[in-house]
């Protein structure tokens, strides 16, 4: 057969076997993290976070049809929309590696012989379907995310730079720079990852196009590429948008013409200066400039997707990041100016001083007519500054993390070396080469593990020594305990090898792609902190890149067997060919299956569900999070599911454009009771309000508060540093008054409970100062006068709370805010319960996402939710059992078992169940309280032999804090079990226990 026909139909083969596999492991529903955003953003339209994600919006909108109406649905097909992209991704990087291979092999013909074209064809195999299964590649290729689309892109863009080499001396082979070109600037609106191959790229046209190819021109080709990555992601990227928001000021402000009319203009610039120059390069015979000029036209062809980011802006769609809808909004939306700016080359180390300030640019905001000033930018002089700034995070968190991940005492200062040590030890190693690890030598789990490069949890593995650890059985039998024996590394390693030997230029190509996708964004991101999740997803071209290497392994054990145990060439093709799939994609498939097979799990849609419907009819529902918002737009957007309820993510009620959003009907939500006009909160104006006290007596209506602080009258303003006069906050102390009229008329509590009603509510705020969010806040609480419910997520942050928590009653996933009189004798104001309305929900209304049945649960499903769902349960059953409905309580116990499986993410949740057993045998069910204690019991004694294990083998990775909770909980289920007449069941704990105390003896400070 054809070596054309045969790489075509193994090409579509491997796209056939991704896809499949990446289909049959699909989320059935949304996903968590950004996936809801995404989803609800491209069923609809909408316009989601910075930078924008416009051209996998319009593609996701195209999959979402395919539900034919069944919303239900829309998440399967946009989740299958990545499944078949990383498919075709796969594909691309089969013809790239065969590409590669065959140049690898031109010209050894009588080495090889007719062999050549199996052990191309089986380097293509080997080292596709070996990315196909990687553990990162995966994870993204089957739920909605940007990373498979942008995969893919990469993919086209490389396989397509090594057909231009191929043909580069043919005619109109240049046609493959300009595809580039086009894809490049589509991919811009898919993710900025995509740029990074332009190193490589710009590596091949060098080497295929220039014949005097030394050490000077190497280095001055690869400095022209960064200049080319610079020009395209600072200059086309980002300053065009920028030079067109001055061009819109001038025509806006000076002329007096509309908005946008002075950036058509600049567009328009742009247009007849490619079309001159482009006719001007023909005209003079001047191949090289028409080729940049065609490409850079086509870069802005692709790039033109974002138009559709102010157009669906001003549509004013309920999902409407930024709302941006002029030219200025636009240039901070796609630069993520709101996430603040990272020093790259210099800037200041942790423990570096403010010693002076200077005013930058002018801030514009949109006004009714023009353009108006909002602010200055103001640039920061440092007392000290160094190279390369690494550990530049001043917040409390991350210098304590600083310090305890290099060993530095409270009062040492960082040096240069120290920040190096930062970079190579957490950056670099943690935060990179940790996920490369897992990818191609194996993993223990999917816990967090950036805190840590020892123990298991995060961390990498072979599995080769795992028998002689005594890991936990929570870890070896877990379904996210992959280890690969290092066995697709040692390919990869063989291939890279053996690349270099025979081709060092393509190697270093590949080696270019490698590091830009990798180690280079590492460098370019700079993280300073530990991140909200791990972050294996930006590196995936890098994976791919040396996905080529284990592909090539298997010409390099072809060759060996030829040369050194003089096996046939055909058999050794086909044998190492056999192996090499052997020993990675086959290995691969079968140890990752468990461990991405998410078809059988529901928990984003159902905890979403859960938050929806814990709450009242027109309720106002505070969030915070990604994973307490972004599926609940989905479950909302998407499947109309409590269309009533108006979600309210505070992490963006800091911003002007939101709170304006907030003030307009939104389905079936009507406008927030937000009294303020946008003049009093608009960007620049009161931005943030200080506290500084008064002295007032007592409490503070918070109506008066309110007004106080919103006044425009400077006889009630104090004065700035700079003797501007400013709104300050002159207490903490706040009521409101409750008229209980429009309590009862509103339904907000039962005639049951009018005598716990309370005259006004009385509460402490607990912050220094005021910021837009908070602002907001105030004005609901001043002016809702109880017509709607507010409520807020059980896993928001204690701060956002501002000081209600008196008044806070958990109703399901939600606190609700109740006028009732506090309850001074619960110590955890927060596990207080409204509790037959609660009962109600979690009984009768709840979905428990197959939270049992699953086949795989995510890391957000066993570590934040899970926890959740047994605070829940524990919570409500506790508080009807003190309330007298002992006999509800103890259903509430049994559903608890019935819909969630045993597990325990970490050694606290063990402590949780604890008190589930105790409430257990009170309540006269003793077969209950011994499942639940049985079951505690097995965990901790296997966390505790581990740990005893590792304390006789020096200590080093032993939990000192795993140990003290594990023997309290002992003692604890010791003591229930006891309580609870189960006598030979707390005999037996007992001996343990005791057993436990002599063995930890050093480690509790006993003798």
């Amino acid at each position: 057969m054809q070596y054309n026909k045969i790489n075509n139909l193994l090409g579509w083969l491997c796209f056939v076997i991704a896809s499949s596999t990446y289909i049959l492991t699909l989320e059935p529903s949304v996903s968590f993290w950004d996936c809801g955003e995404f989803i609800s953003c491209a069923y609809r339209l909408q316009v989601s976070h910075q930078p924008g994600y416009p051209l996998f919006a319009m593609l996701g909108k195209v999959f979402s049809l395919l539900s034919f109406g069944d919303n239900a649905k829309v998440p399967y097909f946009t989740n299958m929309g990545s499944a078949i992209a990383s498919g075709a991704t796969v594909m691309f990087l089969f013809w790239s590696i065969t590409a590669i291979a065959k140049k690898l092999l031109a010209g050894r013909d009588k080495e090889f012989g007719d062999s050549q074209t199996t052990l191309i064809m089986g380097a293509g195999l080997v080292g596709a379907l070996a990315f196909t299964y990687t553990d990162t590649f995966w994870f993204s290729a089957v739920e909605t995310i940007v990373f498979a689309l942008s995969s893919l892109c990469i993919a086209i863009i490389f396989w397509a730079i090594l057909k231009w080499e191929a043909h580069a001396d043919e005619p109109r082979a240049d046609k493959w720079i300009i595809f580039i070109a086009y894809v490049i600037g589509l991919s811009i609106g898919i993710h900025l990852l995509n740029l990074l191959t332009i190193p490589a790229l710009a590596l091949v046209y060098y080497f295929r196009r220039y014949k005097n190819i030394n050490t000077k021109s190497a280095i001055i080709a690869f400095l022209i590429s960064v200049v080319i990555l610079g020009f395209v992601q600072y200059g086309i990227r980002g300053y065009t948008i920028k030079f067109a928001a001055y061009f819109d000021l001038f025509f806006v402000n000076s002329l007096g013409l509309g908005f946008w009319t002075g950036a058509i203009f600049f567009f328009l610039l742009i247009v007849a200066a490619l079309v001159f120059g482009i006719r001007y390069s023909i005209k003079h015979n001047m191949p090289t400039l028409n080729l940049a000029l065609l490409c850079v036209a086509f870069i802005y062809f692709g790039y033109g997707s974002f138009a559709y980011i102010p157009i669906r802006a001003t549509a004013n769609t309920n999902l409407n990041n930024s709302h941006p809808d002029n030219a200025f909004v636009m240039y901070g939306y796609l630069n993520r100016i709101q996430y603040g700016e990272n020093p790259l080359l210099t800037g200041q180390l942790f423990d570096s001083k403010i010693i002076d300030q200077t005013e930058g640019a002018n801030i514009y905001r949109k006004g009714e007519k023009s353009y108006e000033v909002a602010g200055k930018k103001t640039n920061y002089i440092y007392d000290k500054t160094t190279l390369l700034p690494r550990m530049y995070s001043n917040d409390a968190q991350d210098v304590q993390f600083y310090r305890q991940w290099l060993q530095m005492s409270d009062t040492q200062s960082p040096t240069f070396y120290d920040n190096m040590r930062y970079m190579f030890s957490w950056q670099i190693y943690q935060m990179y080469g940790r996920y490369f690890l897992w990818n191609f030598v194996g993993r223990y789990n999917d816990q967090d593990g950036q805190t840590s490069t020892e123990g298991y949890d995060g961390n990498w593995t072979s599995g080769i020594f795992d028998g002689g650890k005594h890991l936990p059985n929570s870890v070896i039998h877990g379904t996210t305990y992959t280890p690969l024996y290092a066995l697709p590394l040692i390919l990869g390693l063989l291939g890279m090898f053996y690349h270099f030997s025979y081709k060092k230029r393509d190697a270093l190509i590949v080696l270019m792609l490698w590091f830009f996708t990798g180690i280079a964004v590492v460098l370019y991101v700079n993280q300073a902190n530990v991140q909200p999740r791990e972050r294996d997803y930006s590196y995936v071209g890098s994976f791919y890149a040396f996905a080529i290497w284990i592909g090539l392994a298997v010409i390099a054990i072809a060759d060996m067997m030829k040369n050194w145990a003089k096996v046939n060439i055909k058999i050794s093709a086909y044998a190492a060919t056999g192996l090499c799939l052997l020993l990675a994609p086959i290995l691969m498939a079968s140890k990752e299956w468990k461990a991405h097979d998410r078809s059988t799990k529901m928990t984003p849609h159902d905890m979403a569900y859960n938050y929806l419907i814990s709450c009242p009819p027109n309720a106002i529902l505070f969030t915070y999070g990604d994973n307490d918002t972004y599926s609940l737009w989905y479950d909302q957007e998407v499947e109309g599911i409590r269309p009533d309820v108006r979600i309210v993510n505070l992490s963006l009620f800091t911003g002007d454009w939101y709170i304006r959003q907030m003030q307009k009907q939104m389905n079936q939500s009507a406008p927030l009771p937000i009294t303020m006009p946008f003049d009093k909160y608009k960007e620049g104006v009161r931005d943030v309000i200080y506290y500084q006290d008064a002295k007032i007596p007592g409490y503070s209506e918070v109506k008066d508060v309110f007004d106080f602080i919103t006044s425009d009258d400077k006889a009630m303003q104090g004065q700035n540093n700079a003797g501007e006069s400013v709104n300050y906050l002159p207490t903490k102390k706040f009521s409101l008054k409750i008229n209980p009229d429009d309590v009862m008329k509103n339904n907000v509590i039962t005639p049951e409970q009018k005598s716990k009603l309370d005259t006004a509510m009385h509460w402490t705020y607990t912050s220094n100062y005021v910021t837009k969010e908070n602002l907001a806040i105030l004005d609901i609480l001043a002016h809702n006068n109880w017509k709607r419910p507010i409520c807020f997520t059980t896993t928001i942050g204690n701060s956002n709370l501002i000081g209600l928590q008196p008044y806070l009653y958990k109703e399901g996933f939600t606190y609700r805010l109740l006028p009732l009189k506090p309850d001074t004798t619960n110590q955890d104001q927060l596990s207080k319960t409204n509790s037959l309305v609660m009962y109600n929900n979690v009984m009768n209304k709840f979905k428990f996402g197959k939270f049992k049945t699953a086949k795989y649960l995510d890391h957000e499903s066993t570590n934040m939710f899970y926890p959740v769902m047994l605070t829940t349960f524990l919570d409500l059953a506790r508080n009807l059992e003190q309330e007298g409905d002992g006999d509800l309580a103890l259903k509430v116990l049994h559903k608890a078992d019935d819909e969630l499986p045993d597990l325990n993410p970490y050694i606290d949740v063990a402590g949780r169940k604890l008190f589930m057993a105790q409430i257990a045998y009170r309540l006269g069910d003793p077969t209950l309280g011994n499942k639940i204690i049985n079951a505690i019991d097995t965990f901790l004694v296997d966390q505790l032999n581990y740990n005893y294990y590792q304390l006789q083998q020096g200590g080093g990775n032993m939990s000192v804090r795993d140990i003290q909770i594990g023997i309290q909980v002992l003692n604890g289920i010791t003591e229930f079990s006891k309580a609870g007449h189960q006598d030979a069941l707390s005999k037996k704990l007992g001996a343990q226990l005791k057993d436990y105390a002599t063995k930890f003896a050093p480690v509790l400070g006993k003798e």
